[in-house]
């Protein structure tokens, strides 16, 4: 049975949860001192990152921080001007995982005991050290014009204003040839286009300029996947796994799928599951993805369980009218006990 949707229905929502970690605005805080914080603020605390480099200053380049509360990831945020901030219900210990182009990553743990807002300063090493007196870069650094066009484009895309982004990023490849972070805000316009071989050519120079970039070869595995290449599509989305360890849910859902269509169906089961761990409630209709895989390795009482549920806690979901006929197609074909 043929349960999954193909890829290329979802690409758009998954692109942009792809890489929403690295360009997508950070929230503003709300507050300019502890009494207005608190009043604003609620029961929920602030935490306030400022991200320096070795002379310490606030870094200028992109990348993002991600908030992990007992292991699991509980909040991104991009970071901008040197800067990241979250807001938070849940009083604890917290982990802060730093990521920015060109610096090596980097976590702190924070305790927030009480609902006040912490500031928090984090130290980037770069990646490629010469001694202790100075470092160099390992990818070039935009110069201001193409700077200015490249934030233009990504902030046309988070719009989708993709007419504009095109324009805007036209100007940022004129001046910044070659550059891998132009080149990947390419491809993930070609993606949002539609143009998958265009998106596939695209990406895989930044995955050659940039052999570290988690987030490309995500990308690059959907522009794959979008074309039915899942043999060539594994690979690429478990090197972004390999990179990123803690990695994002929507990466291991499209590992899940690429796995699925790859008929590696034991992989497909394991990872989904995982993905419907690490999404922690935001995305419940992974679990047709768990039963599809369920289904496939012949676990078909557990394909069910997995269908009742969804269909207990989500019959306000679009997807609740595709698990009711995957179950009863299940009960149809002799698969599981009838009710």
């Amino acid at each position: 049975m043929a349960f999954l949707e193909h890829p290329s229905r979802l690409i758009s929502a998954s692109v942009l949860s792809l890489v929403a970690g690295l360009w997508l605005s950070p929230r503003l805080a709300h507050a300019q001192n502890s009494a207005d914080d608190m009043s604003l603020r609620g029961d929920r605390a602030e935490i306030s990152v400022t991200i320096r480099d070795s002379s310490g200053e606030p870094i200028r380049s992109a990348g993002n921080v991600k908030l992990y509360r007992d292991g699991m990831m509980a909040d991104q945020s991009a970071i901008s001007h040197g800067r990241a901030f979250f807001l938070i219900r849940l009083l604890g210990n917290y982990t802060l995982v730093v990521d920015a182009t060109g610096y090596k990553s980097a976590q702190r743990d924070v305790d927030v005991p009480v609902a006040v807002k912490y500031e928090i300063d984090v130290n980037l090493r770069r990646e490629s050290a010469l001694d202790d007196g100075g470092v160099v870069s390992t990818k070039p650094i935009l110069a201001p014009k193409a700077k200015e066009a490249f934030d233009k484009a990504l902030k046309a895309i988070d719009a989708n204003k993709l007419d504009d982004a095109e324009k805007d990023l036209a100007e940022a490849i004129r001046l910044a040839p070659g550059h891998p972070d132009v080149l990947f805000v390419q491809g993930v316009l070609f993606l949002n286009r539609r143009n998958w071989p265009e998106a596939q050519t695209a990406l895989e120079k930044v995955t050659q300029l940039d052999a570290s970039n988690a987030r490309a070869f995500a990308a690059l595995g959907m522009a794959l996947n979008n074309q039915s290449k899942y043999a060539d599509a594994v690979p690429m989305f478990e090197k972004s796994v390999q990179l990123d360890p803690p990695g994002s849910w929507e990466t291991n859902l499209a590992l899940a799928k690429a796995y699925y269509y790859h008929e590696q169906y034991d992989q497909a089961l394991k990872t989904s599951q995982q993905a419907l761990t690490e999404s922690n409630g935001k995305a419940p209709q992974i679990e047709l993805v768990v039963a599809q895989s369920l289904t496939a390795v012949g676990r078909y009482e557990d394909a069910a369980g997995a269908l009742r549920k969804f269909l207990k806690e989500h019959s306000d979901r679009p997807e609740a009218a595709t698990a009711k006929r995957w179950l009863d197609g299940l009960a149809k074909n002799g698969k599981i006990r009838q009710n």
